[in-house]
């Protein structure tokens, strides 16, 4: 079989990457990120990466991903065509104050690594009660003199 690809301007462009170094560079991951209920969802996608090459670690409020995209090919290998990214590859994601950094949890299926950020249960919007007063109104004469807007 004979795989023929030729661009002549990619070709360069590649081999001049590769001299540069360029595949050895980290480069980010594309994701999604959203609101579903009381958590955040964050997608990364990681195609062709092994579950033991992706590391996720929170900090404070930073996530940090690193995932590690090896080639496929054997040093015995001809290759014919290499354009597929490999190297390391990191993200850094801030979290604000109003989600618990302890409970955050992982998944990777499908070359997709999927982060789920609970809100903190202090930042859920909560309806606060109205106590009675302690102070009895009609035997102070200090409450008089506090103004009451309706």
């Amino acid at each position: 079989m004979t795989l023929m690809g030729f661009d002549t301007f990619r070709d360069v462009d590649r081999v001049f990457e590769q001299a540069m170094g360029a595949n050895r560079q980290i480069r980010p991951m594309p994701i999604e990120a959203f609101r579903h209920g009381d958590e955040y969802i964050v997608a990364i996608d990681l195609p062709g990466v092994a579950r033991d090459d992706i590391e996720v670690r929170v900090e404070r409020n930073m996530v940090t991903v690193r995932a590690q995209r090896r080639p496929m090919r054997g040093p015995d290998d001809e290759v014919l065509i290499d354009e597929r990214p490999r190297g390391e590859f990191m993200r850094q994601l801030y979290l604000g104050d109003s989600l618990d950094t302890q409970r955050v949890k992982a998944e990777f299926t499908d070359g997709v690594l999927v982060l789920k950020v609970p809100v903190d249960e202090s930042s859920k919007p909560r309806t606060v009660s109205i106590e009675p007063s302690s102070v009895d109104t009609s035997t102070t004469e200090s409450s008089a003199s506090v103004p009451v807007s309706r």
